[in-house]
């Protein structure tokens, strides 16, 4: 009996070496997968993107956007909330006037210096390649990208001030999608397309926005102001106008062949429809809906 036990121990002895070999195995093909994941986006970093912004702020690796967006979610989804939950809201009249006013300022800024480093000077509206030499103007458009990537984050203080007057019902799913979407987006843009076709999306960007942030001002000046609001509904039919204008515009380098990336362009179609289905959403709630509740409250 102990000779047939002895044997059928010995038979059973290789079993778990085979099972530590095998989870071995798994754990080492898991680390080259990581490794060569890790060397391939080294490779893209150095090789596909622009080397004149290599060194700007927040340009050397998409990590600090990401941690700095994670953050702003955080923030504005719980941290925030829960702060603000046994206390009174804040006016910040003032503050929201001068934040309003910057942002005209600001963008009033960047829609000029679009125009000046390109779309108003020597850029195809058909189809524009990327200039990524050392010229001025290649390198003024390279920075206007840049600083229109910074611009997203100052954005942030839009859910921010929601938050601080516990007005928590405008921090909506659109809302969020496009704060947070937005800075990603923008620092893939400056880190490999730094000028190009994809910038005149920019450009009707920051014309929206002096519009939209002269409104926000006006409204947070006091109720003085509002007969002067009466176009508060065409604010969303102008950022309707917006990401059609984008969709087409993208739609022209995907017909017209002048070396900027097709597949760049077709996010750029990605993101305006996905935008104005959302915003299109948003419209129909917000207006036709309420133009419908006094209909069904006459009994028509």
């Amino acid at each position: 009996m102990a000779s047939a036990a002895a044997e059928l121990v010995a038979e059973r002895e290789p079993e778990p070496r085979i099972e530590i070999q095998d989870s071995n195995r798994t754990f080492v093909g898991a680390e080259n997968l990581v490794r060569m994941a890790l060397d391939q986006y080294t490779e893209i970093l150095t090789t596909v993107s622009d080397p004149r912004v290599n060194n700007w702020p927040l340009m050397d690796s998409p990590i600090p956007t990401v941690i700095i967006v994670l953050a702003y979610l955080y923030c504005v989804t719980l941290l925030g909330p829960r702060l603000m939950a046994n206390r009174k809201p804040f006016k910040l009249r003032n503050a929201l006037v001068a934040y309003n006013a910057f942002q005209v300022v600001f963008s009033l800024g960047m829609l000029y210096e679009h125009l000046m480093s390109g779309w108003l000077v020597d850029y195809s509206y058909k189809c524009q390649p990327v200039d990524y030499s050392h010229k001025p103007s290649a390198l003024r458009m390279a920075n206007l990208c840049w600083w229109y990537f910074i611009s997203k984050f100052t954005e942030f203080a839009d859910t921010i001030f929601f938050i601080l007057r516990k007005k928590d019902s405008q921090v909506t799913f659109l809302h969020l999608y496009h704060h947070s979407l937005t800075p990603l987006e923008t620092w893939i843009c400056v880190k490999f397309i730094a000028g190009g076709h994809g910038t005149l999306g920019n450009l009707i960007n920051n014309a929206v926005h002096v519009v939209m942030y002269a409104y926000y001002m006006l409204s947070a000046m006091g109720p003085e102001y509002q007969k002067y609001l009466w176009w508060k509904k065409h604010l969303t039919t102008v950022q309707l106008v917006q990401f059609f204008l984008v969709f087409v515009h993208s739609a022209q380098a995907l017909v017209f062949d002048c070396g900027y990336p097709k597949l760049v362009a077709g996010l750029l179609l990605l993101h305006a429809t996905i935008f104005f289905v959302l915003f299109s959403d948003f419209y129909r709630r917000a207006y036709q809906k309420a133009k419908a509740r006094p209909k069904e409250l006459k009994g028509e």
